[in-house]
């Protein structure tokens, strides 16, 4: 089955072809670790995660990066306020990330580089770059990186370099040969962290740590899929396309994609509104499913609104994929052992919910595909001539369809008092002896059997 993506960088949807064939590397910024995550930092966790385990589905073999930025002047600022180092203040924060991905039932990354541990790679990187002649060192002493001999710069974020000169969003600063040019490596003398160059003793520019990791973990610097929230897209992805054409000749990664933001209540969530929604409180608020429910519900590049109403109706949708779930297995269990091997992509029940999230991974299509398979499910369970087999099959579709999108349900686990408690009650009900189905089940509802 052919996986088609939107490419930021050709603004079209593609057909994805990888690299070597049958296999998909993918690499999704992480967080700036000084503070507490919100929602909005969920959403590339979710949608990458979600793309992540739709190519291990159809068979491929994934390496999936997501890295940690634990140094940045956010970080040194948030250490004075909070009165401990900045390493205390990443580890608590990265900590605090970490919590929250595994709260939304996402996998961990197969690497999470981190700054500090990239340093020396990032120094050397920033030295070949001058020797290029791709960076400079400024009258201040930091060091620059010239975009204007990148001759496509722009071409991710559809910006003209005569644009951006004389663009408000561009600060002037007479260090540098050009306004456009960006730190690479940023000599400092305050009292922040501080690690040792051939420029003095200093701190790296934000903008090369991603490409610095991809190029120490991915042959020859190039990755497949390249991903984030649509806010990197410029400056932060922008930069990582140039240093790379100067550090390799060639962009860094064949696909880009850029996910949509986050509203409250149909209002775009920022500091500045005061309407930032904490991922941990939300988590623990109203569960991981919820979130990462109300996250896939809308399309990847579109608006997610989060609101009372839309997680009540969350709520009840996860219920009754909970609830049927719950039915089938029961059912299961009555007569065997839960199978525990997934279905592969050759069921061809499950081509429509792969089609769906092929196709741009459209995730609320293949939500809709989940609906359908509880409705017809449930009447299955309802059916006098269902068999064992049909049972099973509709419940290793579902459990498929539920680990393909990360949602994870309980499931009971059936002890011989409760195989015989279930046919007690189902065979006094046939029997219409309602005095002791209506005992057995109020004692089934005590052990959430029911």
């Amino acid at each position: 089955m052919e996986v088609k993506l939107y490419n930021s960088l050709t603004k079209k949807v593609e057909v994805f072809t990888p690299i070597k064939e049958n296999k998909v590397s993918c690499y999704v910024c992480g967080p700036t670790a000084y503070n507490y995550v919100h929602v909005g930092n969920l959403r590339p966790v979710v949608v990458f995660d979600v793309l992540r385990r739709l190519f291990l589905f159809l068979g491929y073999d994934v390496t999936f990066i997501s890295n940690f930025t634990d140094i940045d002047d956010k970080i040194i600022k948030q250490a004075k306020i909070e009165g401990i180092s900045e390493k205390e203040v990443a580890e608590k924060y990265i900590k605090a990330f970490e919590e929250a991905r595994v709260g939304v039932h996402s996998l961990k990354p197969d690497f999470q580089p981190r700054v500090t541990e990239t340093m020396d790679k990032i120094i050397d990187f920033i030295d070949t770059l001058i020797k290029k002649d791709f960076a400079y060192i400024g009258k201040d002493g930091d060091v620059y990186f010239r975009v204007t001999k990148v001759h496509d710069y722009g071409c991710l974020s559809n910006m003209k370099i005569e644009d951006l000169v004389v663009g408000a969003r561009i600060e002037e600063n007479s260090a540098k040969e050009s306004p456009l040019d960006f730190a690479l490596w940023k000599k400092t003398n305050d009292d922040g962290i501080k690690f040792d160059s051939p420029w003095g003793k200093g701190r790296p520019g934000w903008h090369s740590e991603c490409v610095v990791m991809i190029n120490s973990i991915m042959e020859d610097g190039k990755i497949d899929i390249h991903g984030g929230g649509f806010d990197l897209k410029f400056p932060h992805h922008e930069n990582e396309i140039a240093q790379e054409e100067a550090f390799c000749g060639h962009k860094i990664a064949h696909t880009w994609m850029h996910n949509g933001f986050i509203n409250v209540d149909n209002v775009k969530m920022s500091k500045s509104l005061g309407n930032v929604i904490l991922a941990n409180d939300y988590i623990n608020l109203y569960g991981g499913n919820t979130v990462r429910y109300l996250l896939l519900n809308s399309h990847y590049r579109a608006p997610v609104n989060f609101s009372n109403d839309l997680v009540d109706n969350a709520k009840k949708d996860l219920e009754k994929m909970s609830s049927t779930f719950f039915k089938l297995s029961i059912a299961i269990q009555r007569e065997e052992e839960l199978p525990t091997t997934l279905l592969t992509k050759d069921d061809a029940e499950l081509n429509a919910f792969a089609s769906a999230l092929s196709d741009d991974l459209n995730t609320a299509n293949a939500l809709s595909e989940v609906y359908r398979e509880l409705k017809e499910s449930n009447v299955l369970l309802r059916s006098r001539d269902k068999s064992l087999s049909q049972i099973k099959h509709k419940y290793l579709i579902l459990k498929t369809m539920f680990d393909v999108l990360g949602l994870v349900f309980d499931e009971p686990i059936l002890s011989s008092e409760d195989k015989e408690l279930l046919n007690r009650y189902e065979t006094a009900k046939a029997n219409k002896d309602f005095a002791t189905s209506d005992l057995l089940r109020g004692e089934l509802l005590k052990k959430n059997l029911l």
